[in-house]
């Protein structure tokens, strides 16, 4: 198979590996990360001047009309320089959740009253950088999101940058047990969010719902087929991102091996250290190839072999990067574990990136699920 990219995507590529090297260098991003926030708005205006908020969205709401291809080469240039703003969550997901589950065109017959202009008030605001949204979707243990009459009531949990969004887009249990996507607005009465820093320097926050008024945009099977859509795409745009910082990471380990003296020697000369690099470049390069299937698969109509590709590739890419990222911090000795050294940013992030979106386990236990023939009746 050709992974060769074209002019357009090399370019797109660049473009972006260059802004991250100038404009996101270790120590700003230090500086945003130790900010309240732990994001930046002129790091997010300075994105959408680059165009790459507008990559997941189409022309006719003011986006480029790209794809999973173009999102993974823009994750894995943001995996490398550890990007803390909500792209994942705001410029992959939510697009790909409400152009799934809202009608494309106005005045659709299919459209939830209150949704027919949604999708032209809110994705141009998401290309723009003028908006962020993001979607509540995992419920609290031992509380579910219902909805009634209208209103939601219950608690979602570790919403990634929800502290930061503009718009919620809540998941709710409905009368006849199936699943709704309702918008929300952050500050509405009855809405309450406890923000706080994940392992990987991130944001999260768990949001408690009392009869809060909502907007519903879909339900039944279409919002439940629309939200398995919306997660596979970001998941992988996830895998992408772990690709990028794998190979920075395998890239400053080689890099560190080559000027690390001891019995006067480089210590990438000792055979053991070798072999264990070779294995660490074996992840890599086989996380990069299902990397590129998941951004193949990610959109296909076929639920079940898209999420058994998806599954295949999490597998591989959670191992690789429990692999790289223990064995580089192995490798760089104690000062691989301090605040100091990005290798250990790399660290936190390729530990948090393995539990997302369903672990290895999960994954491998799903795989194996979808695998298994379907029973023909008698």
């Amino acid at each position: 198979m050709n992974f060769d990219y074209d002019e357009d995507q090399r370019a797109l590529a660049d473009t972006v590996q260059r802004f991250v090297a100038k404009d996101y260098g270790f120590e700003k991003r230090n500086a945003i990360l130790g900010s309240n926030a732990g994001w930046s708005r002129e790091v997010w205006q300075g994105l959408a001047d680059l165009g790459v908020l507008a990559l997941n969205i189409d022309d006719e709401h003011g986006g480029l009309g790209y794809g999973p291809v173009e999102t993974g080469l823009v994750m894995r240039a943001f995996g490398a320089g550890l990007l803390l703003e909500p792209y994942l969550a705001s410029a992959v997901i939510a697009p790909a959740l409400i152009r799934r589950c809202l009608p494309a065109k106005r005045n659709s017959r299919h459209a939830e009253p209150a949704s027919a202009e949604f999708c032209f008030e809110w994705l141009p605001r998401i290309a723009a950088g003028e908006s962020i949204v993001v979607l509540a979707h995992t419920d609290a243990r031992g509380e579910t999101v219902t909805e009634t009459k209208g209103r939601l009531s219950g608690r979602k949990a570790v919403v990634a940058h929800g502290a930061c969004a503009d718009l919620l887009l809540v998941s709710a249990r409905l009368a006849d047990s199936s699943i709704g996507l309702f918008a929300v607005a952050p500050d509405a009465s009855g809405v309450t969010l406890r923000d706080y820093p994940t392992l990987d320097g991130q944001h999260a926050a768990d949001i408690v719902l009392t009869d809060v008024a909502a907007v519903k945009l879909g339900a039944g099977e279409t919002a439940t087929k629309a939200i398995d859509a919306a997660l596979d795409i970001g998941l992988a745009a996830l895998c992408a991102e772990a690709v990028g910082i794998m190979e920075a990471t395998v890239a400053a380990t080689t890099e560190y091996l080559k000027t690390r003296q001891q019995f006067g020697q480089p210590i990438g000369r000792f055979q053991a250290l070798q072999h264990r690099m070779a294995d660490m470049l074996m992840h890599q390069e086989q996380a990069r190839s299902m990397s590129y299937l998941a951004a193949l698969h990610c959109t296909d109509e076929n639920q079940t072999a898209r999420q058994r590709a998806l599954s295949a590739a999490k597998v591989t890419v959670g191992q690789a990067c429990r692999f790289v990222a223990q064995n580089a911090v192995q490798l760089h000795g104690g000062m691989g574990m301090t605040e100091e050294l990005i290798v250990s940013h790399w660290f936190k992030r390729l530990t948090t990136i393995e539990m997302l979106f369903g672990d290895t386990d999960y994954h491998l236990q799903r795989f194996t699920a979808l695998s298994q023939p379907v029973a023909r009746a008698a």
